[in-house]
């Protein structure tokens, strides 16, 4: 597993590119292109189908999200040859390119 993310992505020449949307259905080459092209889109590719998500709120997501990563935080720091991740870009295969909100990985 690789991952794919920056957290300060720039735009590449966003005029020739067509915006990301839910339902496109895109190769991982050129989703991550369009992706790149777009900083301020959050997006992920689930078999081959684009899903665009809706902005995060400090209710709800926010803290479940704080939660979760606290929980997860204290297992990897007690859990040698454990790695976790947050909000990072992972592409499991040609079809599938997602950034999940968190991963724990062994």
């Amino acid at each position: 597993m690789s991952a794919i993310a920056s957290p300060s992505r720039r735009p590449v020449r966003p005029s020739r590119l067509p915006p990301l949307e839910s339902g496109d259905r895109l190769t991982c080459d050129e989703f991550q292109k369009r992706y790149e092209a777009y900083p301020n889109v959050k997006a992920e590719l689930i078999e081959g189908v684009v899903y665009v998500s809706s902005p995060v709120r400090t209710e709800g997501h926010g803290t479940e999200h704080a939660g979760l990563m606290t929980w997860l935080g204290y297992y990897w720091a007690h859990t040698p040859g454990t790695r976790l991740t947050d909000n990072s870009t992972t592409r499991l295969d040609e079809d599938n390119d997602l950034q999940p909100d968190a991963a724990l990985l062994i």
